[in-house]
């Protein structure tokens, strides 16, 4: 990456498709969406199985402005996670859409446990990945090789790890599809400074203790999720 002025205005207006589904963690889309959006050759579609409110896990609802047979050959996916992703492992129709569009795409990427539907489609055979800390075996048994990287770049896949390096992965991303100081330019305008009040935010920073009550919450959350989709 260079160290050029900002290019901003010049070239191709990229479009930018991130699926969003019931049960998706919000930060895992907004986070890329804030940094790219910033970047006036840019143009983010939120796009679904069809048109319409989706909600989050909590009361959160976001509008998918087009269907995947709308946005055939989208120039960057953004693959965000949540609970919802578990269900999508085994749609037809999302995963076709995905093997489809990483055909033509500059960048195919994931936040979170979005990097399971990746595999899930078979994009991240014997590929370093990274996800949810709580989600490294399920992502090894789909092929994957997973590490603990914050963002992992593999050709044109870059996966990050849980929801907040949604963030971290979109200013790389930005530099990939401008420069670095324009990517720069931006980290600073949204004031992406992380002082965490607490350092536990990763397992090896956190310690067992802390790592266990994480993964029992992280369980809980998930069959409440089921029981509410089940209803």
């Amino acid at each position: 990456m260079d160290h050029q002025q900002p290019q901003w205005g010049s070239g191709k207006i990229l479009q930018v498709a991130m699926p969003i589904f019931k049960g998706v963690t919000t930060l895992d889309f907004v986070g890329p969406y804030e940094v790219l959006n910033c970047l006036p050759n840019v143009k983010v579609v939120f796009v679904s199985h069809s048109a319409g409110l989706y909600t989050d896990f909590g009361t959160l609802s976001i509008q998918a402005t087009a269907s995947f047979d709308q946005v055939p050959k989208p120039d960057i996916v953004v693959v965000p996670g949540g609970l919802g992703t578990l269900a999508l492992m085994e749609d037809g129709t999302f995963l076709q859409w995905l093997r489809m569009v990483h055909e033509t795409s500059l960048y195919t990427t994931s936040v979170c446990t979005g990097s399971l539907l990746l595999a899930a489609a078979g994009l991240l055979n014997g590929l370093e990945a990274t996800t949810h800390w709580s989600m490294y075996d399920l992502l090894a048994s789909l092929g994957a090789k997973p590490t603990k990287d914050r963002v992992v770049r593999q050709g044109k896949i870059i996966t990050a790890a849980g929801v907040s390096s949604g963030i971290d992965m979109a200013l790389q991303l930005a530099a990939l599809i401008t420069d670095e100081t324009t990517a720069q330019v931006v980290q600073l305008f949204i004031e992406y400074d992380p002082q965490p009040p607490f350092n536990c935010g990763s397992p090896d920073k956190a310690g067992p203790e802390l790592v266990a009550k994480a993964a029992a919450y992280v369980q809980k959350e998930s069959q409440r999720f089921m029981d509410q989709s089940n209803e």
